[in-house]
């Protein structure tokens, strides 16, 4: 690599959520929403990908908006391009895969399935039509969600829906509870209960598509049980994030469990049925990893998309964290992964260093918000709104003079800020950029509720002051952890020597 790259790894202010990474030819592509920074609802601003070659994932690239939602057709009623998955057609050129939605995802579940086209993985797409029927008319069987798409040595099959937990529950058919999935999915009641009577309207699906990239050659079918009690799916049923990998000759689902906070997978020998529950790949809050709990989450949780993708022969796992407290600013994230020989995946923690080859150097100056943990021992779980209360996160704010800050907010005492991981050489003056209004001081670590290794005292200030002490943590790679000791207080930035 040219340089250091760390997590999240686009621009510091770029919000790339519901990643999809992608090889085409010589660079990885990241197509996935986008998100406005502090923005107020979901998906905010037009498709816009980065790309950087497979042998320098440092080098990311700003390929530009690739398409509007305004070249939509259904623009004027739902106006939000949400989660979308490219892939490569027979006739060389690159279809675009998504699904339109109104503010706070309000329509979002009425379909159909949009296409654009182009003729380079990133260039400018065009409205192409709709995932339809035989007939010509829009394929909405099951409910059309959060595409993903797969070139399955030319056979290309679309992997869509959502999931509830409705049709789980003991009094359904209650009619309090078809109303709700009448409402969320612009079905009628008696569609409902046709589905139901041997099938479900939620659940993930698969269809086949004929060469025009449109129409429908095998209808959809389920791949994973609907019903979920009693099957491996149980305690990870399926929620939504629909992603699809073949590797070597078994097929990978990739998804977002009812959990919300976690990526899963499942595998099978065939496309469109047999899958059987993996695992967890990823939590956002590392939820799950060595046991940790749920009420023990080391940030804020919140929805979670994205896949994985071998690059330069490495497998790594794409992933979104949560920011400015809701689930509307959301960053592109990675890390690596391993598939072992008998194809299963081992759950692996969330990091600063990501995509980087190994830790990252304990010289120089980094932006706080690389924490890779940020928790004040009860942080919430985001949903489709954003939090009024007090708890750090990282967040931003426009300054006049400074122009726009990023940093960590609403630090308050017992507060915990994790960086994994940084390469030590001995002692080094360690050094945090503050602002606090009564001061106090960090406690430096290496390990989460480990004994200091460093106080690193502050001063009051209302403007930014740096604050050092000598950190000596040996030599080698080493997790850093910072508690604040003190009321409330804002981190810019960290740095090492100097």
């Amino acid at each position: 690599m040219k340089k250091q790259v760390f997590n999240p790894f686009l621009p510091i202010g770029e919000c790339i959520p519901d990643g999809e990474p992608h090889v085409f030819g010589d660079r990885v592509y990241l197509y996935g929403s986008h998100d406005k920074e502090g923005g107020e609802t979901f998906c905010m601003l037009d498709y816009t990908v980065y790309s950087a070659p497979v042998d320098d994932l440092s080098d990311w690239r700003r390929e530009g908006v690739i398409y509007r939602a305004e070249q939509d057709p259904g623009y004027s009623e739902r106006n939000f391009m949400y989660a979308p998955d490219v892939v490569r057609g027979n006739d060389g050129r690159y279809y675009l895969y998504y699904c339109m939605s109104g503010k706070d995802g309000v329509g979002g579940y009425f379909g159909p399935i949009s296409v654009a086209v182009c003729d380079s993985p990133a260039g400018q797409y065009e409205y192409l039509g709709f995932v339809r029927n035989k007939d010509g008319s829009p394929m909405k069987k099951y409910v059309c969600f959060d595409p993903g798409v797969i070139n399955d040595n030319g056979v290309v099959r679309v992997y869509y829906g959502t999931q509830y937990d409705f049709e789980e529950r003991e009094d359904f058919p209650d009619e309090e509870l078809i109303a709700a999935e009448m409402n969320m999915f612009g079905k009628s009641r008696e569609e409902i209960l046709e589905y139901s009577k041997s099938d479900s309207v939620m659940g993930a699906v698969a269809l086949t598509l004929e060469d025009d990239m449109l129409t429908v050659k095998d209808e959809p079918r389920h791949i994973i049980p609907y019903k979920v009690k009693g099957t491996d799916f149980e305690f990870h049923p399926f929620f939504e994030a629909s992603s699809i990998r073949k590797v070597g000759e078994k097929y990978y689902f990739i998804y977002s469990s009812q959990k919300n906070h976690e990526l899963c997978y499942a595998v099978s020998d065939l496309p469109d049925r047999n899958f059987r529950f993996g695992g967890t790949i990823v939590s956002n809050g590392d939820v799950g990893l060595n046991g940790r709990k749920d009420e023990d989450r080391l940030n804020m949780t919140g929805t979670t998309h994205g896949s994985i993708e071998n690059i330069g022969g490495q497998w790594y796992v794409f992933y979104h964290r949560l920011t400015h407290k809701s689930d509307y600013s959301r960053q592109a994230c990675a890390e690596k992964i391993t598939i072992a020989d008998d194809g299963s995946i081992e759950q692996v923690e969330i990091t600063s260093c990501g995509l980087n080859d190994g830790a990252l150097k304990a010289e120089g100056r980094y932006p706080a918000v690389i924490a890779c943990n940020i928790t004040n021992g009860h942080m919430p779980h985001g949903s489709n709104k954003i939090y009024t209360h007090s708890f750090p996160n990282c967040t931003h704010r426009d300054d006049p003079n400074c122009g726009r800050e990023r940093f960590i907010g609403e630090i308050e005492g017992g507060t915990v800020i994790g960086y994994k991981y940084f390469d030590f050489k001995g002692a080094v003056n360690f050094t945090v950029t503050v602002r606090s209004e009564k001061g106090g001081s960090f406690e430096i670590s290496d390990k989460f509720g480990g004994e200091p290794k460093a106080v690193v005292k502050v001063s009051p200030s209302e403007e930014w002051r740096e604050f050092s002490a000598v950190l000596d943590m040996g030599n080698g790679a080493y997790p850093l952890f910072l508690k604040f000791i003190g009321e409330n207080a804002e981190l810019k930035e960290i740095a090492f020597g100097g």
